[in-house]
């Protein structure tokens, strides 16, 4: 799970990923209400959030956490503006076009670990992306 960066972080593709159940309007959102009928299950999928994405264009699903924060400023939990900041700087070398989110309530993560990350990993390779930055809700 852990691997020394092979580059200096200037030069360095990230993708950002979170557990905050971040979903784009235009996309399905995590499913909460088969949550609230099985309080024991969480959604195991993840959702594709494109790097131009902004508060206006997102939803967040999510039971366990406050979502008003992340409503008012996506920033706050997936810095996409920040690293868009530091990849002009030269502080990356860039942000990748896509980052990702899953719905952090996961009691068994079998089908989280064995589906979803290994298509989220293979997207990111795809993507050129070499580190992840994850910020969990």
């Amino acid at each position: 799970p852990w691997t020394p960066l092979q580059k200096p972080i200037s030069e360095t593709t990230f993708a950002l990923m979170t557990s905050a159940g971040i979903s784009m309007k235009t996309d399905p959102p995590f499913d909460v209400e088969r949550e609230k009928r099985e309080p024991l299950w969480g959604d195991p999928t993840s959702r594709k959030i494109p790097a131009t994405a902004g508060e206006a264009d997102i939803d967040v699903n999510h039971l366990h956490i406050s979502t008003d924060y992340i409503k008012q400023d996506i920033n706050v939990i997936l810095p996409l503006k920040r690293f868009k900041e530091f990849e002009k700087e030269g502080l990356i070398g860039r942000l990748a076009a896509t980052s990702y989110s899953y719905y952090g309530f996961q009691l068994d993560p079998k089908e989280l670990l064995e589906q979803t990350i290994p298509g989220v990993v293979s997207s990111m390779k795809a993507e050129g992306v070499e580190a992840a930055l994850l910020t969990p809700a």
